[in-house]
């Protein structure tokens, strides 16, 4: 999966949003941002663990920040079902 995919899809955007989402089951895949702090996506990345959710590493916070058509950088992002 890639950052395209993530533009053209339904998503939410944001750590809190996105553990909601997948704690849910509502997430499809998780982006998280490489240069997002670990105590940070740490705790996402073992939920989305649990939860059988895909995980994507994305670039950079700004990179994903701007798939998801926003003007500040996100640490995570997660595609809908």
């Amino acid at each position: 999966m890639t950052l395209d995919t993530l533009t053209e899809a339904p998503h939410v955007t944001g750590i809190k949003q996105v553990s909601k989402a997948v704690g849910r089951g509502n997430a499809r895949a998780v982006f998280l941002a490489g240069d997002a702090d670990e105590r940070v996506i740490g705790p996402l990345r073992a939920l989305c663990q649990e939860n059988g959710v895909e995980v994507v590493d994305a670039a950079t916070m700004l990179e994903l920040g701007n798939a998801c058509a926003i003007e500040v950088g996100a640490a995570a992002a997660a595609i809908l079902k």
